[in-house]
């Protein structure tokens, strides 16, 4: 039977057995406990899921005969038909062997002809018992499979199944390589933001140009930015999968997180006869080589394509801790990574089950997932939202410690119970949860983790490739055009390039995706453009934080923030010095004018609005604007200028911080 209790019977059970996370243990309300979708117990059969073993059940089948060759009514006892049958058969052989001469009955014949009729009869049933105990059996281990995988539907039938695969994607178009074009004017590899731009540059500077983008997704193009942040403060119907992403933007206006909708697309086996041209997306396919001197692809099946000009932009993959990946699968099944839709509707079926989802990680995507699920739990009523990390505060890799601690105190008030300098040391399993044991002596009990630690660039094709790759910021090496190789560009996170103000960088923001994806569009075509561009990025973390930054912003770099704080309703600024030994150093703070800046929350606003510049040989390289919108231009120009300034509270006044 599925054993059903209160949220906050589990949490008292939790503290009892772990004292030490109480701090983070806060019920407000008793809600339901909903079994999960890895327990033992599917959803689908919370009442009605029988107790009996697989011995039990395969046994009990036997007893289901067809009607043809059920057993004669008078019969009170359900018989083994394997029984029966070696039973009758001992008669027959003894009617035909011993009786005959002896007994010297008329009716002998008619008695072994009616012996082995019955025998054959009983020969069939127990044949018949047979397969269908194994039936039952398959059956069996077939729902029970299906109960214990994350995201499957309990029940769910082959043609559901197959709808489902469809409206994920988890089929390949078209079905096999074979049908791919041989050739093509425009190959992109990769299916993500960069390639989509790469294709609308494409078409703008070439009206019938015919553009093959080979993705290793299931999905047609899409954006990732709102799967951390819109897409979980929008209502979604609760429709599993959810079919198009919807989302509310900031602005109130509504899109879909895909590009285009499905009817943009030309099928892939139709690009070559297409007299307008246009964009074909092969989904699943995976290309393990590029011959640059003989201009072809080799998909990872074999099939080759040759092409006019190609674009590398494989992006980035999600890192996973050694600890979760040498786990047992029992305690795999618990840990995922966060990067695709499918990734959001696992963990949205968690968080509208209640269930307790730890993130690790304190970047931008664990601190932006860890708010939005804070906020989606508080708004369903749901379970407790844990994160995790080494670093003594949110964000620490990008804003100055002062401001990073400030911002897991308002991610805390939010409702997210945020853990810092601690790190996982073990995890374990029992029938539906984990148990992670952290380096700081605190246990915690968790439905699920997502690990949020980062990415690395997709270059696996480079060595067979023969491409560079970048020692020690990863991405294949391009030159000012974002060319790797003669009519090979490389764009997006998978890109290594060079600065002319900043050196050579790798960057992983969205903007930096389109904006290069455009530019190696355009010399796609013969534009032959260098790559200027100063990337920006924006993030919001509940509703009183929300920057965006551009240019070399590290927080191991020395900065100086400026600030406006309205107090008794006088406006005035405050700003902050920070420098840094180095990245893991402790920091030196200064408070250039006005009092020191206070760090608690309940005191507001602090920190309302502001300006951070980063520094680098005394000029600015880098600047945050917080809750600053709209001025991203000037932060860029200011940046390109490559100036030194003598009293950056000048610099701030140009921001104008307190209109």
């Amino acid at each position: 039977m599925v054993k059903k209790r209160t949220l906050e019977a589990r949490s008292k059970l939790q503290a009892n057995k772990y004292p030490n996370q109480n701090a983070c243990m806060k019920v407000a309300q008793s809600v339901e406990f909903v079994p999960d979708m890895d327990d033992d117990v599917g959803a689908g059969y919370a009442d009605t899921r029988p107790s009996s073993t697989a011995q039990e059940v395969l046994k009990s089948s036997q007893c289901e005969k067809p009607p043809a060759l059920a057993v004669d009514k008078s019969d009170d006892i359900c018989k083994d038909p394997c029984e029966e049958f070696h039973r009758l058969r001992r008669e027959t052989t003894i009617a035909r062997g011993g009786g005959g001469d002896a007994c010297g009955g008329g009716g002998e014949d008619d008695d072994k002809k009616k012996a082995e009729e019955k025998l054959k009869q009983l020969k069939l049933r127990c044949i018949l018992g047979a397969l269908a105990a194994l039936v039952a059996g398959g059956l069996f281990a077939w729902l029970w499979s299906r109960q214990n995988k994350d995201g499957a539907g309990d029940g769910e039938s082959p043609e559901d199944a197959l709808k489902r695969a469809k409206i994920s994607g988890f089929i390949t178009t078209p079905s096999s390589s074979d049908k791919l074009p041989a050739h093509v004017p425009y190959l992109i590899v990769g299916g993500g933001t960069a390639a989509f731009s790469a294709f609308r540059a494409i078409k703008s500077n070439d009206a019938k140009a015919k553009v093959l983008m080979i993705s290793n997704e299931f999905r047609k193009p899409y954006m990732r930015p709102p799967l951390s942040k819109e897409l979980w403060y929008t209502p979604n119907p609760n429709e599993d999968p959810i079919k198009d992403y919807r989302f509310k933007q900031w602005t109130g206006s509504e899109r879909s997180l895909y590009f285009e909708p499905e009817e943009f697309f030309v099928d892939p086996e139709k690009l070559d006869e297409s007299v307008n041209g246009g964009i074909a997306v092969a989904q699943g396919f995976a290309v393990k080589k590029v011959d640059a001197e003989n201009r072809i692809v080799t998909l990872s099946d074999g099939y080759q394509i040759t092409y006019d000009t190609c674009l590398i932009a494989t992006g980035c993959s999600p890192k996973n801790l050694p600890m979760f990946r040498d786990a047992p699968p029992s305690v795999q099944e618990k840990i995922m990574v966060y990067r695709t839709p499918d990734d959001f509707d696992r963990l949205r079926r968690y968080a509208l089950q209640k269930r307790s989802i730890t993130i690790v990680g304190n970047g931008f995507v664990g601190s932006e997932l860890a708010c939005s699920l804070a906020h989606y739990s508080k708004e369903n009523n749901g379970g407790k939202v844990y994160q995790v990390f080494q670093e003594s505060g949110n964000m620490s890799k990008v804003l100055p410690n002062y401001l990073s601690e400030w911002t897991t105190q308002k991610m805390k008030a939010q409702g997210v119970c945020v853990i810092t300098d601690a790190s996982i040391r073990t995890a374990t399993r029992d029938e539906s949860q984990l148990k992670l044991e952290l380096n700081n002596g605190m246990s915690l009990l968790t439905d699920i983790v997502v690990v949020c630690v980062g990415c690395s660039p997709n270059t696996s094709m480079a060595g067979a490739s023969k491409l560079e790759v970048d020692r020690s910021l990863g991405g294949f090496v391009v030159n000012a055009e974002l060319e790797a190789r003669r009519n090979l560009f490389v764009a997006g996170d998978a890109s290594c390039f060079y600065d002319p103000l900043l050196g050579r960088r790798r960057v992983e923001h969205h903007d930096h995706s389109v904006v290069s994806g455009r530019l190696a569009g355009e010399n796609m075509t013969g534009a032959k453009k260098p790559y200027t561009h100063q990337s920006m990025f924006w993030s919001d973390l509940g509703p009183e934080i929300g920057y965006e930054g551009i240019g070399l912003v590290d927080s191991s770099l020395p900065t100086v923030g400026v600030f406006a704080i309205p107090s008794n309703n006088d406006k005035r600024a405050d700003s902050h010095t920070e420098v840094r030994a180095d990245a893991n150093a402790d920091e030196q703070l200064k408070t250039a004018t006005g009092p020191e800046m206070s760090c608690d929350p309940s005191e507001e606003p602090n920190y309302g609005k502001g300006v951070i510049f980063y520094l680098q040989n005394e000029k600015i390289v880098g600047i945050l604007l917080w809750n600053l919108f709209n001025r991203i231009g000037l932060a860029r120009t200011i940046i390109n200028q490559n100036k030194s300034y003598d009293d950056l509270n000048e610099v701030a006044k140009l921001f104008e911080i307190h209109a």
